[in-house]
Parts: structure tokens; sequence; C-alpha cells
């Protein structure tokens, strides 16, 4: 993708600056990775089983644990290498959660982890034609990353996202006995599986709170979780929604005290348990407020 430089009113193209090596991409992801891909750091050059993982981070909002892999080069290997990682992860699931716990000082349980959310992620500065469509499909957790240097340390990031998926991987996965347990485990979360037995006008309020959200601004991502659609911008949950029988809960990803809400429509949930994040929860039986609400989740977009 060629970049420019404005000077007044004319365009001057940037050079790209290649990487010499996979190391440099390594440590800048890895400095930076909460800013890219909204995770946590837990562990450079880990070493399981005989193989050494580039880095391992932990998805905060997810659950899951991401196998982030770096190439300087174009390799072919990066679908078979993907999933032999995650049946590495899967296999040894104490290992991955020790090595959290003594990094980061804290008490990760097997049971706070959400290993159906595990995935591995290739960061390159191009893939082949091929590679983006053997990754294409709904349920395969791998992630396609390029990245690209330009004069002026200008950094180009690009998630290559998966475009009209809709076949599933599994029914290869369970052929192959060695990826058996991938199959198993793995899952990929739908819009549909979250309404599925709801009511017509629940199905139409969700509808509506959806596209309203995705009208507050460009490049919103909707990632369907195991208990509500997360809304992300720059990699980031900044709502969410919990589709309940007979009601909405539109979960704000705010600090307590940080949110302007002249009408007090928004519930304090900073210490009570609940699936969203943030401090801040509505619940939603029409689209009165739909207008005002929408004033309240655009203050989290950062």
């Amino acid at each position: 993708m060629p970049l420019y430089k404005n000077t007044s009113t004319q365009l001057s193209n940037l050079k790209e600056k290649p990487f010499k090596l996979e190391r440099e991409i390594q440590r800048l992801f890895e400095n930076n990775l909460s800013a890219i891909m909204g995770l946590e750091l837990v562990k450079s050059e880990f070493t399981i089983k005989n193989k050494r993982i580039d880095t391992l981070g932990f998805d905060p909002q997810s659950k899951g644990f991401v196998i982030i892999e770096y190439k300087r080069e174009r390799n072919s290997s990066v679908f078979d290498q993907g999933l032999t990682y995650l049946s590495l992860m899967l296999a040894n699931k104490a290992d991955f959660i020790l090595e959290y716990n003594e990094n980061k000082q804290k008490s990760l349980k097997r049971t706070d982890v959400d290993w159906s959310q595990s995935r591995v992620a290739f960061v390159t500065p191009s893939f082949t034609e091929n590679q983006k469509e053997a990754v294409n499909f709904k349920d395969l957790a791998i992630e396609l990353w390029e990245i690209k240097r330009y004069e002026g340390e200008l950094i180009f990031i690009n998630p290559i996202h998966k475009t009209n998926a809709t076949e599933s991987i599994m029914p290869i996965l369970q052929r192959s006995p060695k990826y058996q347990q991938i199959s198993n485990e793995i899952k990929a979360y739908t819009e549909t599986e979250h309404l599925q037995g709801k009511s017509d006008h629940i199905v139409e309020l969700y509808e509506k709170y959806k596209n309203a959200i995705l009208n507050l601004s460009t490049d919103i991502e909707v990632k369907p979780q195991k208990l509500y659609v997360a809304f992300k911008k720059n990699n980031s949950n900044f709502c969410d929604i919990e589709v309940q029988k007979n009601s909405l809960k539109i979960f704000i990803n705010m600090s307590k005290g940080k949110l302007d809400d002249s009408k007090s429509l928004a519930h304090d949930v900073s210490t009570v348990g609940h699936w969203g994040n943030g401090d801040y929860m509505i619940k939603i039986e029409s689209d009165v407020n739909l207008e005002y609400i929408m004033s309240l989740v655009k203050q989290a977009i950062v």
C-alpha cells in the first residue's frame, strides 16, 4: 500500500524501509502490544515442549491466550504452524497459566480462561493470496497482520480481516486426529447464536442499537463473544451488548465517575458481577432513548 506525504498541495511517495531482522518487528509489537492488538504481554520467547513461541499474549476481554509469530519474509507454513501451536496450547494449558501467573504476578485459574478463544497471530510485511484464502474460515483461530516500515519511521499495520467467511474449518480438522482437540475446543461465536430463540421485538431492538453504534464512528468491529456481543475500536471494546430474553443490557467500557450521564440512565455496576466490560450498564426495553444512549456510548470511543 503506497503512502504519501502532503507538502502544501504536492504529494510525495514515501519509500518503504524494510525490516532487516524479525527481531525488529517483534520488539516493535511487544513494546506496543496493548496499543496494537489490545493484549497483555505475558512472555517474550516462551519455550514449551521444545517449541519456541516468539510472543505470548493474553486478551483480557476475550479471556484467551494469543500466540504471536513474526516473519520477515513470506512464509508458506503459516496454516500448519498455526494449527500446531493451537494444539500445543490446548494440550498444555497448565503451563500457559503458570507462565502468566509468574510473569504477571497474578493468580489466574484455569476456569478464568476461555480456551475456546485461543488464537495464533502471524505478523509479516506481506502474505500471499493463497495464505489469505487459507485462513478465511469463519472459525479458524489464525490471524494475519501485515506490517511495513516507511522512511521517517512511519509504521503501517494492517490486520487482514476475513472476507465473506461462511465455511467452517471444523469438518476438515475433525478428519485429523492431530487436530481433534482444536475442533473440540475452539469456538467462533455468532450474532445468530445470541439472538436464537429471542422474540422479534428483541431481535429488532438489537439491530437498531447495533446499527446506531456502527454509525458512531468508522472501523468499528462487531465481535460476538461467549456471553455478549462486543463492539471494538482500535482493538479495544468500548461497549458490549448482552442479549436477554426480554431486554438488552448495554455495558459502557468506562470507569466509575467518568461517564457524563445527565439523565442518570446508566447503572453503576462497578461492585456487581457482570459479563460486559466497564462500570456502567443500561437496561434497554425500547428505542425511546436511543439517541441519548448513543451519546453515552460515544464517550467510550477512544
